[in-house]
Protein backbone atom coordinates (compact mmCIF):
# COMPACT_ATOMS: atom_id res chain seq x y z
CA UNK A 1 0.00 0.00 0.00
CA UNK A 2 1.51 3.20 -0.60
CA UNK A 3 1.83 5.81 1.59
CA UNK A 4 -0.87 7.81 -0.09
CA UNK A 5 -3.38 5.38 0.11
CA UNK A 6 -2.26 4.25 3.90
CA UNK A 7 -3.02 7.83 4.41
CA UNK A 8 -6.19 8.20 3.46
CA UNK A 9 -7.43 5.48 5.75
CA UNK A 10 -5.78 6.38 8.67
CA UNK A 11 -7.24 9.57 8.02
CA UNK A 12 -10.63 8.25 7.99
CA UNK A 13 -10.24 5.58 10.51
CA UNK A 14 -9.14 8.77 13.10
CA UNK A 15 -12.19 11.22 12.22
CA UNK A 16 -14.67 8.22 13.01
CA UNK A 17 -12.41 7.61 16.37
CA UNK A 18 -13.36 11.79 16.84
CA UNK A 19 -9.37 12.67 17.13
CA UNK A 20 -8.85 16.51 16.32
CA UNK A 21 -7.23 16.88 12.87
CA UNK A 22 -7.28 13.21 11.74
CA UNK A 23 -5.43 14.13 8.52
CA UNK A 24 -2.53 16.01 10.08
CA UNK A 25 -1.69 13.32 12.85
CA UNK A 26 -1.75 10.67 10.46
CA UNK A 27 1.16 12.05 8.89
CA UNK A 28 2.54 12.62 12.09
CA UNK A 29 2.15 9.37 12.53
CA UNK A 30 3.34 8.07 9.74
CA UNK A 31 7.14 10.24 9.09
CA UNK A 32 8.89 8.42 11.71
CA UNK A 33 7.93 5.12 10.79
CA UNK A 34 8.50 5.75 7.27
CA UNK A 35 12.06 8.23 8.16
CA UNK A 36 11.28 10.53 6.38
CA UNK A 37 9.68 14.21 6.63
CA UNK A 38 6.15 15.71 4.70
CA UNK A 39 7.38 16.06 1.55
CA UNK A 40 9.72 12.87 1.46
CA UNK A 41 5.90 11.42 2.67
CA UNK A 42 3.86 12.44 -0.54
CA UNK A 43 6.82 12.00 -2.76
CA UNK A 44 7.67 8.49 -1.95
CA UNK A 45 6.00 5.74 -4.08
CA UNK A 46 7.13 2.90 -2.59
CA UNK A 47 4.47 0.84 -0.62
CA UNK A 48 4.61 -0.08 3.04
CA UNK A 49 6.45 -3.37 4.34
CA UNK A 50 4.72 -4.80 6.78
CA UNK A 51 6.57 -4.38 9.52
CA UNK A 52 5.95 -0.62 8.74
CA UNK A 53 2.19 -1.29 8.31
CA UNK A 54 1.54 -2.65 11.54
CA UNK A 55 3.52 0.03 13.50
CA UNK A 56 1.53 2.37 11.63
CA UNK A 57 -2.07 0.29 12.55
CA UNK A 58 -0.18 -0.22 16.20
CA UNK A 59 0.06 3.93 16.58
CA UNK A 60 -3.52 4.60 15.10
CA UNK A 61 -5.10 2.58 17.76
CA UNK A 62 -2.85 3.84 20.40
CA UNK A 63 -3.95 7.51 18.93
CA UNK A 64 -7.47 6.52 18.99
CA UNK A 65 -7.34 4.77 22.54
CA UNK A 66 -6.22 8.70 24.35
CA UNK A 67 -2.07 8.35 23.85
CA UNK A 68 -1.44 12.05 23.00
CA UNK A 69 0.22 12.22 19.61
CA UNK A 70 3.94 13.29 20.69
CA UNK A 71 4.34 10.15 22.84
CA UNK A 72 3.38 8.47 20.05
CA UNK A 73 6.05 10.48 18.11
CA UNK A 74 8.56 11.83 20.70
CA UNK A 75 8.46 14.75 19.33
CA UNK A 76 6.49 18.22 19.82
CA UNK A 77 6.94 21.45 18.62
CA UNK A 78 6.51 25.07 20.56
CA UNK A 79 7.34 28.56 18.93
CA UNK A 80 10.59 28.05 16.89
CA UNK A 81 11.58 24.75 18.73
CA UNK A 82 10.81 21.45 18.18
CA UNK A 83 11.18 19.55 21.56
CA UNK A 84 11.55 15.83 22.17
CA UNK A 85 8.81 14.35 24.64
CA UNK A 86 8.50 11.76 26.89
CA UNK A 87 5.41 9.84 28.67
CA UNK A 88 5.43 11.33 32.32
CA UNK A 89 6.19 14.91 31.55
CA UNK A 90 3.60 17.44 31.08
CA UNK A 91 3.25 17.99 27.01
CA UNK A 92 3.60 21.98 26.00
CA UNK A 93 -0.44 23.28 24.60
CA UNK A 94 -0.24 26.12 22.04
CA UNK A 95 -1.91 28.12 24.39
CA UNK A 96 1.39 28.39 26.32
CA UNK A 97 2.97 30.27 23.74
CA UNK A 98 0.68 33.09 24.58
CA UNK A 99 2.66 32.90 28.37
CA UNK A 100 6.34 32.99 26.70
CA UNK A 101 4.88 36.12 24.22
CA UNK A 102 3.85 37.87 27.37
CA UNK A 103 7.35 37.17 29.12
CA UNK A 104 9.09 38.28 26.22
CA UNK A 105 6.92 41.68 26.52
CA UNK A 106 8.19 42.23 30.04
CA UNK A 107 11.44 41.78 29.15
CA UNK A 108 11.60 44.56 25.89
CA UNK A 109 13.78 47.21 26.94
CA UNK A 110 16.11 44.76 29.90
CA UNK A 111 19.59 44.64 28.87
CA UNK A 112 20.78 40.79 29.53
CA UNK A 113 17.82 39.54 31.99
CA UNK A 114 17.71 37.06 34.69
CA UNK A 115 14.84 34.24 33.75
CA UNK A 116 13.34 31.77 36.12
CA UNK A 117 11.19 29.35 34.48
CA UNK A 118 9.16 27.43 37.39
CA UNK A 119 7.74 23.77 36.67
CA UNK A 120 9.39 23.49 32.64
CA UNK A 121 8.73 20.06 31.71
CA UNK A 122 9.87 19.82 28.82
CA UNK A 123 12.02 22.70 28.77
CA UNK A 124 9.73 24.50 26.28
CA UNK A 125 9.12 28.08 27.97
CA UNK A 126 12.67 28.43 29.09
CA UNK A 127 14.36 27.31 25.86
CA UNK A 128 11.41 29.60 23.53
CA UNK A 129 13.16 32.61 25.76
CA UNK A 130 17.27 31.64 25.56
CA UNK A 131 16.51 30.95 22.27
CA UNK A 132 14.69 34.70 21.62
CA UNK A 133 16.75 36.41 23.87
CA UNK A 134 20.28 34.63 23.48
CA UNK A 135 21.91 37.28 25.73
CA UNK A 136 19.58 36.27 29.13
CA UNK A 137 20.38 34.24 31.84
CA UNK A 138 18.10 31.41 31.78
CA UNK A 139 17.15 28.92 34.64
CA UNK A 140 14.60 26.14 35.06
CA UNK A 141 13.63 24.37 37.71
CA UNK A 142 10.96 21.25 37.99
CA UNK A 143 10.27 19.16 41.27
CA UNK A 144 9.68 15.93 38.70
CA UNK A 145 12.87 14.35 38.19
CA UNK A 146 12.13 12.96 34.67
CA UNK A 147 11.19 16.74 33.47
CA UNK A 148 14.37 17.79 35.06
CA UNK A 149 16.30 15.00 32.46
CA UNK A 150 14.69 16.00 29.57
CA UNK A 151 14.36 19.58 29.95
CA UNK A 152 18.26 18.83 30.04
CA UNK A 153 18.00 16.63 27.30
CA UNK A 154 16.07 19.02 25.16
CA UNK A 155 18.52 21.81 26.19
CA UNK A 156 21.67 20.32 24.80
CA UNK A 157 19.65 18.94 21.79
CA UNK A 158 19.00 22.37 20.82
CA UNK A 159 21.95 23.93 22.16
CA UNK A 160 20.80 26.38 24.25
CA UNK A 161 22.41 27.16 27.62
CA UNK A 162 19.78 26.79 30.30
CA UNK A 163 20.74 26.00 33.67
CA UNK A 164 17.79 23.27 35.04
CA UNK A 165 17.86 22.29 38.47
CA UNK A 166 15.74 20.29 40.65
CA UNK A 167 13.25 21.69 42.98
CA UNK A 168 10.08 22.98 44.08
CA UNK A 169 9.27 26.25 43.30
CA UNK A 170 12.19 28.85 43.62
CA UNK A 171 13.70 26.25 46.95
CA UNK A 172 16.42 25.10 44.52
CA UNK A 173 17.60 28.59 43.36
CA UNK A 174 21.37 30.21 44.08
CA UNK A 175 21.31 32.39 47.03
CA UNK A 176 23.45 34.77 44.25
CA UNK A 177 19.48 35.18 42.60
CA UNK A 178 18.16 37.13 45.50
CA UNK A 179 16.36 39.73 44.56
CA UNK A 180 18.33 39.60 41.38
CA UNK A 181 15.42 38.28 39.08
CA UNK A 182 14.07 40.21 36.24
CA UNK A 183 11.04 37.76 35.14
CA UNK A 184 9.53 34.39 36.99
CA UNK A 185 7.51 33.11 34.30
CA UNK A 186 4.95 29.65 35.13
CA UNK A 187 2.69 27.77 33.95
CA UNK A 188 1.95 26.04 36.78
CA UNK A 189 -0.97 22.86 37.65
CA UNK A 190 -4.17 25.12 37.62
CA UNK A 191 -6.95 22.51 36.45
CA UNK A 192 -9.37 22.70 39.10
CA UNK A 193 -10.51 18.78 40.09
CA UNK A 194 -13.97 19.03 39.59
CA UNK A 195 -12.92 20.38 35.83
CA UNK A 196 -11.32 16.54 35.45
CA UNK A 197 -14.19 14.51 33.92
CA UNK A 198 -14.59 17.20 31.11
CA UNK A 199 -10.99 16.60 29.50
CA UNK A 200 -10.07 14.79 26.91
CA UNK A 201 -7.76 11.27 27.35
CA UNK A 202 -4.95 13.15 25.23
CA UNK A 203 -4.26 15.74 28.52
CA UNK A 204 -5.36 13.15 30.83
CA UNK A 205 -2.54 10.87 30.00
CA UNK A 206 -0.09 14.29 31.74
CA UNK A 207 1.48 13.37 35.23
CA UNK A 208 -1.21 14.63 38.34
CA UNK A 209 0.42 16.47 39.81
CA UNK A 210 1.60 18.82 36.77
CA UNK A 211 -2.22 19.01 35.69
CA UNK A 212 -4.26 19.68 38.96
CA UNK A 213 -4.03 22.43 41.54
CA UNK A 214 -6.16 24.83 41.22
CA UNK A 215 -4.80 28.55 42.00
CA UNK A 216 -2.86 27.25 45.26
CA UNK A 217 0.79 27.47 43.10
CA UNK A 218 -0.78 30.60 42.08
CA UNK A 219 -0.65 32.04 45.43
CA UNK A 220 2.48 30.17 46.44
CA UNK A 221 5.11 31.65 43.82
CA UNK A 222 3.44 35.02 44.22
CA UNK A 223 4.44 34.97 48.26
CA UNK A 224 7.54 33.71 47.23
CA UNK A 225 8.44 35.73 44.23
CA UNK A 226 8.94 38.90 45.59
CA UNK A 227 12.70 37.57 47.54
CA UNK A 228 13.82 36.36 44.30
CA UNK A 229 12.13 39.65 41.91
CA UNK A 230 14.77 42.48 41.23
CA UNK A 231 12.51 46.03 41.61
CA UNK A 232 10.29 46.14 38.95
CA UNK A 233 10.85 42.72 38.11
CA UNK A 234 7.43 41.03 36.62
CA UNK A 235 5.70 37.28 37.70
CA UNK A 236 4.11 36.35 34.69
CA UNK A 237 1.60 33.31 35.19
CA UNK A 238 -0.31 30.82 32.67
CA UNK A 239 -3.87 30.59 34.24
CA UNK A 240 -7.38 28.71 33.63
CA UNK A 241 -10.12 30.45 31.37
CA UNK A 242 -12.14 31.03 34.82
CA UNK A 243 -9.34 32.23 37.09
CA UNK A 244 -8.38 36.03 36.15
CA UNK A 245 -9.96 37.35 38.83
CA UNK A 246 -8.93 35.60 41.77
CA UNK A 247 -5.55 35.33 40.23
CA UNK A 248 -5.25 39.00 39.61
CA UNK A 249 -6.60 39.28 43.53
CA UNK A 250 -3.76 36.78 44.83
CA UNK A 251 -1.22 38.85 42.80
CA UNK A 252 -2.46 42.41 43.93
CA UNK A 253 -2.91 41.10 47.90
CA UNK A 254 1.09 40.17 47.58
CA UNK A 255 2.25 43.56 46.63
CA UNK A 256 2.66 43.46 42.91
CA UNK A 257 1.25 46.36 41.21
CA UNK A 258 0.05 46.99 37.25
CA UNK A 259 -1.38 43.96 37.21
CA UNK A 260 -3.04 42.83 34.31
CA UNK A 261 -4.77 39.62 32.49
CA UNK A 262 -3.94 38.54 28.88
CA UNK A 263 -6.92 36.32 26.99
CA UNK A 264 -5.86 33.64 24.53
CA UNK A 265 -7.52 33.79 21.44
CA UNK A 266 -10.63 32.47 22.44
CA UNK A 267 -11.43 35.32 24.36
CA UNK A 268 -10.55 33.21 27.43
CA UNK A 269 -8.30 34.17 30.27
CA UNK A 270 -4.92 32.57 30.01
CA UNK A 271 -1.76 34.83 31.47
CA UNK A 272 -1.81 37.25 34.66
CA UNK A 273 1.53 39.53 34.79
CA UNK A 274 2.34 41.44 37.93
CA UNK A 275 5.03 44.22 38.42
CA UNK A 276 6.77 43.92 41.64
CA UNK A 277 7.16 47.57 42.93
Amino acid sequence: MRPSEALRRATDYLERHGVESPRASAEALLMPILGTDRVGLYARTEGLSSPQARSFGRALCQRCAGVPLQHLTGRVGFRHLELVARPGVFVPRPETEILVEAALRVLDGVASPAVVDVGTGTGAVALSIKHERPEAQVVAVDVSAEAVGLARHNADRLGLDVEVLRGDLLSSLPSSLQGAVDLIVSNPPYVEPAALASLPADVLADPWPALVGGTDVHRALAQAAPAWLAPGGSLVLEIGESQGPSVAAILEDAGFVEVQIHLDLNGRDRVAVGRAP
